[in-house]
């Protein structure tokens, strides 16, 4: 293992550099002949002398590198490994190995990369949980980015029902960012994976979005937007799809919401439109069918039906309630306490409430 490594990643540095010189050895024991033999091969010119003398402190290097993999947790898969994702050798800029803590993705298993806007709504957040938690109980691995908002819904939705997610980071594996999703990058490596291409010790930096997004696509089967802006960075992604050849689909927003007119867009540009999982179990023929819908109102009291029923997907203030409904303050306080007892809604901000998925 220790020598695989050691020429994966000798091999990815002479990629970096342009310098193909081990593509030329081949045999990884000339780190171990001394210069001396070394000059009495009439094959090699002084130029190639030098550089081999260069590698052998790579070798170093490289041992060095594999033991504190091996001291986090972390394994490294070259391209050349048994391992590597088929669905990555298919895209044109794979990278030459992935740094994983967990598992990858099994090639065999119908994956969805559900994605969308950091700064969402808590309707996005709520789409996004539920599709986690239907895909995950269906059997459909989720990959997505480990960020804020629609990422980390999905994620979450997935672990919540034991099913597999695996999140693609644009810093190194041993690097959480960001750091409130800790418990969800633990959680990952027992129930999936974390997964980069970036050596350890990497800090996320704006340029290594773009390339982590074109990984999310190229292990994806489909990619679902939940929420984006006009000019979101899950557009990226949904670019980077496209040209690997994925199929993509959007969930609709209302055409005043900002953060649906990206969403709106792909609609509008041909994507296919998501109103239920049942349009992916059907993508991937899966014979589950379970639509999307409100939770049955037949257990509620007069009362909490008439307050439910004021209350929609979207955040709705406390007085617009009272004001709807014709009760009391006080009774629909208690009212709204009872409904979100029972699971039938949300507080997502002090005195706002929503509507829950069943």
């Amino acid at each position: 293992m220790l020598q695989m490594f050691v020429l994966a990643l000798s091999l990815y540095n002479t990629w970096n550099r342009g310098v193909f010189l081990l593509c030329k050895i081949t045999n990884l024991l000339i780190y171990s002949i001394e210069e001396k033999q070394l000059r009495q091969e009439e094959s090699l010119r002084e130029a190639d002398l030098v550089r081999i003398q260069e590698h052998k402190k790579d070798l170093v290097r490289c041992q060095e590198e594999y033991h504190r993999l091996s001291e986090k947790g972390i394994h490294f898969v070259p391209f050349f490994d048994s391992e590597y994702p088929e669905r990555l050798k298919k895209i044109y800029d794979w990278p030459v190995g992935l740094y994983v803590k967990g598992n990858l993705p099994d090639d065999d298993i119908p994956t969805a990369a559900v994605i969308g806007a950091r700064d969402c709504t808590s309707y996005g957040m709520q789409v996004a949980g539920m599709l986690g938690r239907e895909f995950g109980s269906a059997g459909i691995q989720i990959v997505s980015g480990l960020a804020l908002g629609i990422d980390g819904a999905g994620h979450q939705g997935a672990l919540d029902v034991d099913g597999k997610t695996f999140a693609i980071l644009g810093s190194s594996v041993d690097v959480c960012y960001p750091k409130g999703h800790w418990r969800l990058y633990e959680q990952m490596q027992r129930q999936g994976g974390v997964i980069s291409e970036f050596p350890l010790g990497t800090a996320p930096m704006a340029s290594h979005f773009p390339m982590r997004n074109r990984l999310i696509s190229g292990l994806a089967d489909v990619i679902i937007v939940v929420e984006a802006r006009e000019k979101s960075g899950s557009l990226i992604t949904v670019e980077q799809g496209l040209e690997q050849g994925k199929e993509i689909y959007a969930v609709p927003g209302q055409i005043t919401d900002h953060l649906s007119m990206g969403c709106n867009q792909l609609i509008q540009q041909g994507a296919g439109i998501l109103t239920s999982p049942d349009d992916i179990f059907d993508y991937f023929q899966i014979g589950k069918k379970l639509r999307l819908r409100e939770k049955n109102k037949n257990g509620l009291a007069k009362n909490e039906k008439m307050v439910y029923s004021c209350l929609d997907f979207h955040p709705k203030y406390i007085d617009q309630v009272v004001e709807e409904s014709g009760l009391p303050l006080g009774e629909v306080m208690i009212l709204l306490l009872e409904l979100e007892t029972k699971g039938y809604i949300q507080q997502p901000v002090n005195h706002y409430y929503v509507k829950k998925l069943s």
